[in-house]
């Protein structure tokens, strides 16, 4: 397969399964683009492994495949991809932008919490999942626009994510729901009074203080993350522009209070031009 259709192969999955991520990829410069579909096209790959499978060791095989993958070439600056479109682009684009392996390693051993239905035992612990993810993956699209700035907003990068990772776990309720998951922390439950059974079964009084809790803990860290970027270089925002679509997110979700029986959805072009604002301020 050659570079240009890799690039075509990632830009086709990032827009139709990631849409608020690839809107944002025209805001960087032209020979970012392809290194940001890479990392995006990847991390949809990693997160959809449940959905692929119907138990959870097909999917730690899965994930134990991309690990194995990434420790080859951490050890090997000539291995390759073994063929995968996805894997290819992705390789090439830690190289050329020198972002640290062991951060998608961690990345996919997150991502085995999500083949199961145990329970998120705490905010702490969701903290931890998000920042491994969801903040993870912004700073690595950081480093891919601008590797020297990248570092100072790594604390922007934190709490954006865990903010990203909140509202998503609100909107995915309803698979959450058919697959019998509580992605939601068990203390954050207990303190709305809302037993993982009643979430699940759409108890419609106990979901709705459920909601209105995860959105309240969303909205701190959307808080701590929006103070800080004005201070943010300009070449490293396109990186957070998904996380701008936040705050929308969880106002349509908590208008819907215990009623979330669809996936919470922006727009297109309410998307674009939201991205195109913060982009000038």
């Amino acid at each position: 397969m050659t570079p240009s259709s890799k690039g075509s192969s990632n830009e086709a999955l990032v827009r139709d399964q990631d849409p608020d991520r690839f809107v944002s990829v025209p805001f960087a410069p032209p020979e970012r683009r392809p290194a940001l579909l890479a990392l995006y096209a990847f991390n949809i790959e990693i997160a959809s492994v449940r959905e692929r499978v119907s138990q959870p060791m097909p999917g730690e095989i899965r994930l134990q495949w991309w690990r194995d993958l990434l420790r080859t070439a951490a050890g090997d600056p000539a291995a390759g991809g073994q063929g995968h479109p996805v894997g290819e682009s992705l390789l090439a684009a830690i190289r050329a932008h020198d972002l640290p392996f062991d951060a998608f390693d961690r990345m996919i051993e997150a991502r085995i919490f999500d083949l199961y239905d145990d329970p998120m035992p705490s905010r702490a612990a969701f903290e931890g999942y998000a920042g491994d993810t969801a903040s993870a993956l912004i700073m690595l699209a950081a480093m891919i626009l601008d590797r020297d700035a990248a570092p100072g907003a790594a604390d922007a990068a934190g709490h954006a994510g865990v903010a990203q990772a909140a509202a998503g776990a609100l909107r995915l309720l309803p698979i959450h729901r058919r697959r019998g998951q509580t992605v939601l922390p068990a203390d954050l439950l207990a303190a709305a009074g809302c037993s993982p059974e009643e979430l699940r079964d759409g108890a419609a009084e106990p979901t709705a203080r459920v909601v209105a809790a995860a959105v309240a803990f969303a909205r701190e860290h959307q808080r701590r993350f929006e103070r800080q970027w004005p201070n943010l270089p300009r070449s490293i925002r396109p990186a957070f522009l998904p996380a701008q679509l936040t705050p929308l997110y969880l106002d349509r979700l908590e208008r819907r209070g215990s009623g979330l029986d669809t996936i919470a959805s922006v727009g297109p072009l309410r998307r674009s031009f939201l991205y195109w604002q913060r982009m000038r301020r």
